[in-house]
């Protein structure tokens, strides 16, 4: 039986507009929900719900704060994520899909998942042209910033590595990685820097807000249940995106 909190929360994601049959990324920030019957399985049903038989959900798994030069170990079905309770609770949810990537994996469920998520291993970067940021844009995705704002927009540092901006990419690290039901491989990935010059840079992805159209539907904002959301059109996001930094590099950093 369809639950109260299970269709208050699917009616407020189709109000805001997620696609029946897209592909949807989320970001999260499930206490931004307020009071939730049934926690965080009720949410991931409500997004299953609006995204339909025919949708896709990712939501991240990153793992660069605990997978690092110091401790080089990927395990993809027991390498915490680092990017909180929800993704965290897709994540060990039964049928949950997982990409190959030491830092910047992804988890999806849905028809597309499997398509989405393999070959992130085939990558030098984090979020590179095997990753699912990169396949998202292709997809016509979206992408919902559940409660937590526009600055932890993972799906941005693709569009940098598309752009190259000088801060971005630090030196190479070779990580052990461990997949489920196969051998273990190395894998050499340059990670990210956020430096340029001795100067230290932090993110400012929120930048992004005011270039898009929301009139032309690049972006909309509304509530689900008490939570302030954002939900994105990607291809927007990757052409407004990839104007700023073709215009200044430093459009979406700032100096610490």
């Amino acid at each position: 039986m369809r639950g109260s909190d299970i269709g208050r929360v699917c009616d407020d994601l189709k109000k805001l507009g997620v696609r029946s049959g897209g592909v949807l990324l989320v970001h999260a920030s499930f206490k931004s929900l307020g009071r939730v019957g049934g926690g965080a399985e009720t949410v991931i049903r409500a997004l299953l719900e609006a995204l339909g038989g025919d949708g896709t959900l990712l939501m991240p798994a990153l793992s660069y704060a605990t997978v690092n030069a110091a401790n080089p170990v990927f395990d993809q079905l027991n390498t915490p994520s680092c990017v909180g309770y929800l993704p965290e609770y897709f994540r060990t949810r039964p049928g949950t899909l997982r990409s190959l990537h030491p830092t910047h994996s992804v988890c999806g469920v849905g028809r597309s998942a499997g398509e989405l998520l393999g070959r992130h291993e085939m990558d030098h970067t984090p979020c590179g042209p095997n990753s699912p940021f990169r396949k998202l844009r292709d997809r016509e995705g979206q992408l919902l910033m559940l409660g937590c704002g526009l600055h932890p927009n993972t799906s941005m540092h693709a569009v940098e590595e598309l752009s190259q901006p000088p801060y971005l990419l630090g030196n190479e690290v070779v990580y052990t990685m461990i997949p489920a039901g196969r051998p273990s491989f190395e894998m050499r990935v340059l990670r990210h820097k956020f430096l340029f010059r001795g100067t230290r840079y932090a993110q400012r992805y929120d930048r992004l807000g005011p270039l898009l159209d929301g009139a032309k539907g690049e972006v909309r904002t509304g509530r689900v249940l008490q939570a302030v959301c954002q939900l994105i059109e990607v291809r927007a996001m990757w052409e407004k995106g990839h104007w700023a930094l073709r215009h200044n590099p430093f459009f979406f950093v700032e100096r610490v």
